[in-house]
Parts: C-alpha cells; sequence; structure tokens
C-alpha cells in the first residue's frame, strides 16, 4: 500500500467558543450581586466603559411585563450609551440603538436641622419628625436590640475583677456562637493568651453560671445539664440520659430504661423535662432576621388579576459606553494605541449587549415561570404544577440549557415569600383518575398536612397515606411516601406513636 501526499476538502460544522459568547453565557448564570462585582472589574479595567449614577441624565421607567401578555422581543434596554459616534468605525460596530430606561430617583428632601432653641423651651413636637409632621414613626423611639456579646459582658463585668481574669473572658465570649455554644479550644486558647489553663477553665465554669442558663456550654448535654441542675434535676438518672442522646434520638427506649435504671413513666417524665429545656439558649438575643438574599426578579399583584413581573433594577449595575471620548482619543492615537482602543471598545460592546440580553432573558423565563404557577401564588404550595426545563423552553423558544443558566442563583420575590427560580420546577407525580399531574412538593405538602392532623389513637401508617392520597386523585407508590416522609425528617408511625404517647403520659 503505497504512501502519498494529496489535498482534500471536508465540509464540517463546529461550535467555536469565543471569548464575547463565554462572557455572554457567564453574565447569563451570575446572581444581580456577583453581576455587580464583574462589573466593577470591568470598569476598572475598560477606560471606555463609565458607570451611570442614579438621576444622571433623562430615564423613562421600564414597564413591567404583564403576564395576561407574551413576553416581548423588543423589551427596552436597562443601559444607556452617550450621543452618536463620530466615527464612522464606531457606528459600523454598535449597529443596535440603545437607550437607557431606567427611572430618575428623585432625591429625598433635606432633614432639616434639630432645633435646640425649641427642646430647651419644651416644644418637643418636632422630635423624630425633622420639625415637618411628615415622617413621625415610633420606630424611631425604640431602643436598638442587645445582643448576646453584650449581654454577657455586662455580666462579665460584674463577676470578674481581676484584670488578667476579665480579658480571658472577654476572649471566651467572642468564641460564643449565635446559640450560645463555646466553640474555643482551652489549650489553644492558654496557650494564645498564654495564660494558664486552669485560669481557662475557671472562667469557663463562671461564664457557665451566666444568664440565660445553659450559655457557654460546649457541647449539646453540657447545655442541658446546666438548665437541670438549675432546677435541682440532675441527679444521676438524669446524667446517665444526658451521656447518651444518641440513643434518645433513635428512639432506643428500652435501651435507656435499661441504662438509667428506671421504668416506663420515670423515662417519660425524664423525657418531658429535656424537651422543655431550650438547647439554644443564644437565640434569645439578636434573634432579628437579616434577609441575605436579594431577589433578582419582583412579582407584585396586577389590577385585574393577573401578575405583573419586573426586575429588581436597584441592584442592577448601570453602565454606557463612552463612544464620544473613543472617537476624540482616536484621532490622535498611534496604531498600537488605535488598536488597544478598539479591544476596548469591541469589549464594552459586547458587555452591554450581553448584559441587556440577560435582562430580557430573565425577564422571559420569570414571566412564563410566573405563568405556569400561578395557582401556587394565588392559592399555595398545595396548587404547585409540575414543571421541567423543557416546558419552560418550548414556550419561550429557548433551549434547556439556557433556562438552566437563568434558573441558577437567581430568586424571585412574591407576596409568598423568597424563592430561588428552581424551587418551581419540580417532579410530577400522576393522576389516579387521569386528570392532571401533581407536583411532588404538592405531594410533600399534603402528607405533612395528613400527618399533622392525626392523633395519638390514630397514627397513620405509610399505607394508610398511600390510601389517603389516592382517594384525593394521587396516584403514589408506598416507597414514594416513605422517601418524603424522611426527606421531611417525619419519624416512623411506630416511633410518632411511642412519641405522642409519651408527651400524652
Amino acid at each position: 500500500m503505497a504512501l502519498s501526499a494529496r489535498l482534500e476538502l471536508r465540509q464540517s460544522q463546529s461550535l467555536v467558543m469565543t471569548p464575547q459568547l463565554m462572557q455572554a453565557i457567564k453574565l447569563l448564570q451570575l446572581s444581580n450581586m456577583d453581576l455587580i462585582t464583574y462589573v466593577e472589574q470591568e470598569l476598572e479595567r475598560n477606560p471606555l466603559l463609565e458607570r451611570v449614577d442614579d438621576g444622571d441624565g433623562e430615564a423613562p421607567a421600564v414597564e413591567p411585563t404583564d403576564t395576561d401578555l407574551p413576553a416581548r422581543a423588543d423589551a427596552p434596554d436597562w443601559f444607556e450609551t452617550e450621543g452618536a459616534p463620530s466615527s464612522e468605525r464606531v457606528s459600523n460596530v454598535l449597529d443596535t440603538d440603545i437607550s437607557n430606561v431606567y427611572p430618575d430617583d428623585a432625591g429625598q428632601p433635606e432633614r432639616p436641622a434639630l432645633d435646640v432653641g425649641a427642646l430647651a423651651g419644651g416644644d418637643w413636637s418636632s422630635v423624630g419628625r425633622g420639625g415637618t409632621g411628615e415622617d413621625y414613626s415610633l420606630e424611631s423611639f425604640v431602643a436598638g436590640e442587645i445582643s448576646l456579646t453584650d449581654h454577657l459582658a455586662e455580666q462579665l463585668a460584674v463577676a470578674i475583677t481581676d484584670p488578667a481574669l476579665r480579658l480571658i473572658g472577654h476572649d471566651l465570649i467572642d468564641q460564643v456562637d449565635e446559640a450560645g455554644y463555646l466553640r474555643a479550644d482551652l489549650a489553644a486558647t492558654a496557650e494564645r493568651l498564654g495564660a494558664p489553663l486552669s485560669d481557662i477553665e475557671k472562667v469557663v465554669a463562671i461564664l457557665q453560671t451566666f444568664e440565660p442558663t445553659g450559655i457557654c456550654a460546649r457541647s449539646l448535654a453540657e447545655c442541658l445539664g446546666l438548665q437541670l441542675a438549675e432546677k435541682d434535676r440532675l441527679d444521676p438518672a438524669m446524667q446517665s440520659l444526658l451521656g447518651h442522646l444518641d440513643l434518645l434520638a433513635r428512639r432506643e427506649l428500652a435501651a435507656l430504661k435499661r441504662l438509667c435504671g428506671v421504668d416506663d413513666e420515670d423515662l417519660g417524665d425524664m423525657i418531658k423535662e429535656i424537651l422543655a429545656l431550650d438547647p439554644k439558649p443564644g437565640h434569645a438575643f439578636g434573634s432579628t432576621q437579616v434577609q441575605t438574599v436579594v431577589p433578582d426578579v419582583m412579582v407584585q399583584p396586577a389590577s385585574d388579576g393577573g401578575w405583573t413581573v419586573e426586575l429588581n433594577t436597584d441592584t442592577l449595575p448601570k453602565v454606557l459606553v463612552n463612544q464620544i471620548y473613543y472617537a476624540e482619543v482616536s484621532k490622535t492615537a498611534r496604531d498600537e494605541e488605535k488598536t488597544y482602543l478598539g479591544e476596548c471598545f469591541q469589549s464594552a460592546n459586547w458587555l452591554t449587549k450581553s448584559l441587556d440580553q440577560r435582562a430580557k432573558t430573565i425577564m422571559k423565563v420569570a414571566t412564563e415561570i410566573v405563568r405556569q404557577q400561578d395557582g401556587f401564588l394565588t392559592h399555595g404550595v398545595a396548587h404547585l404544577r409540575p414543571l421541567n426545563l423543557r416546558m419552560i423552553a418550548d414556550a419561550i423558544g429557548m433551549h434547556e440549557s439556557t433556562v438552566s443558566r437563568v434558573t441558577s442563583n437567581k430568586y424571585m420575590a412574591t407576596t409568598r415569600g423568597i424563592f430561588e427560580l428552581k424551587y418551581f420546577f419540580t417532579s410530577s407525580i400522576a393522576s389516579s383518575e387521569g386528570g392532571d399531574a401533581h407536583s411532588a412538593e404538592a405531594v410533600r405538602h399534603r402528607i405533612r398536612q395528613l400527618i399533622d392532623g392525626e392523633t395519638a389513637d390514630d397514627v397513620l401508617s405509610d399505607d394508610t397515606l398511600v390510601k389517603m392520597l389516592r382517594d384525593d386523585g394521587i396516584d403514589i407508590a408506598r416507597r414514594t411516601v416513605a422517601k418524603y416522609r424522611e426527606a421531611l425528617r417525619i419519624p416512623s408511625s411506630v416511633q410518632r406513636r411511642r412519641l405522642k404517647q409519651l408527651a400524652g403520659a
């Protein structure tokens, strides 16, 4: 077989991931907060990108999307550029009209200064209202909530007078978590502070006498033991029970009776005492919940009974491409400088286009999700419909992978709370009557409702739950019910019956 060189022409298709395409895909799956960080980095790197502050220029308000209408492909952009470039090359590169549709943020009226003379004369009518009588609020007079650290520090100042021991106490208090547990390695703390380990242990013993009872414990058993000791209920049997909390968690009551040396009645009383204790005493302080999730999409009821969907523009970065600056600098730039400016202009143009496309895509996906899950928004989780990525992709004419990226790290604020977009995608359970399928999340919600309504005399087994669900038109297998029950962290019917009998004893 002879070897010879020859030329062949072949035609094939391939997908090339250009830097611009990779940028668009990356932006699509970022949350609004991550997007701000990314844009800030681009602003530092690219001299042709500029940040738009609130109130700069004139910007019409963004029109929310009504779920009763189809999503519009010509939705307005949410970034702006300056006037038309003077260079023909710039006009050819930027082949779309870009307009800014951010509403102007009306400036807040300046708060008048406090009139000290009026207060001295006994005129308190303007306190907390700025003298206008329009923003009076009782909340402005509410004292701040004391933190656990401050509460312990106040007690430390009274309990310990020795400066060295007080310093150790402050260091240990700083290592107490929100639940009230001391998460410190005492030996490492002694080495770091250069203090004897006996002094560290002495201070820990003092901290454990502080209020609330059970604070500064190093384990759950120690926390419960401190509370029982205060009630004079830490007898040998209770100490044995605290030493075997793992058996209590597994409901191995026979082994507990043997280890504690008590009968059924005494064990039931001991368990009820433990259940009445506070396993996380630190939560009584600083209990104000801080919502760290910032929604990307806002859903509100519309006047016509539908829903209004709009982007959370407060968290969207606003940028522009300074075309005039680019055109002016290009006139006097050298060849290598023109190359650099051209790359910066192309990058800025792609970024603004990608941001605009990201906003439009999120709006399309969110609007379709709201349309599909109207029952959930109106009536609750029991009416959550089965939904998958393909259903949304087919409805809006996009690929499943695009929908998957859009729903990653995105949150929707609704009248029922803030949910991740992926929450609305659930598997389906067939209907026993041939009707519409049921959402798996709705079925889990129904199982919890049934179990919450049971009594000690009528504890529902998994087989009974299957019958009741089928009577409701849900065709489900027993193993699926057991899987959902375990996912909800609900014990079996045997364990629930024991617990209800002990609680009622």
